[in-house]
């Protein structure tokens, strides 16, 4: 499953248009400029952090009771994709304000290395890229490119983007430990 998907994003990557922008070529642009200077910017502790506050933001935002299209549009929001979208990111930002706010982030190790800052800001950055396209509507998801599609919102990489940085941080924490 792993291996197909991993093909199929290589030869989709070697389709892309560089003369042309798409919102393939966008998306792949901000997947790697963002998962970059997003680690280096945030340290370790709350890129950590900002991971646990979109699988919590992700859970909220998917299993709330009033997100539907009654109170969309009562909102002003239309589509109960933009509102679903505006949950999850508030969801995001209150949890890791919390988690600032109790001090969690100063009491967490933040020895780690560079290689494993950038790792997991670009696990995190997969996740939430992936997790925002679950939320669109299909039209706007049959608008998206094929590499798009293919990289962060088929079911089997929207699968491995949740379950990724799990299994990094269970990798990362034993090699830190021998």
């Amino acid at each position: 499953m792993a291996a197909e998907t991993v093909g199929e994003a290589g030869n989709v990557l070697a389709g892309l248009n560089w003369a042309a922008p798409t919102w393939d070529l966008f998306i792949l642009l901000f997947f790697v400029a963002a998962g970059v200077l997003y680690g280096f910017t945030l340290g370790r502790a709350r890129v950590l952090f900002v991971l646990m506050s979109l699988y919590i933001g992700l859970a909220i935002s998917t299993n709330l009771p009033f997100i539907n299209e009654e109170s969309s549009q009562r909102l002003g929001f239309g589509s109960v994709s933009f509102l679903q979208i505006a949950v999850f990111l508030v969801c995001v930002i209150g949890v890791f304000l919390l988690f600032a706010r109790v001090g969690a982030l100063s009491t967490f190790s933040s020895g780690a290395g560079i290689v494993s800052v950038i790792i997991f800001s670009f696990l995190q950055v997969g996740l939430l890229i992936s997790t925002i396209l679950t939320f669109l509507p299909a039209e706007a998801m049959a608008s998206l490119g094929p590499f798009t599609k293919t990289l962060f919102a088929s079911d089997n990489t929207r699968f491995l983007w949740m379950v990724a940085p799990l299994i990094a941080m269970f990798f990362m924490k034993k090699g830190s430990s021998e």
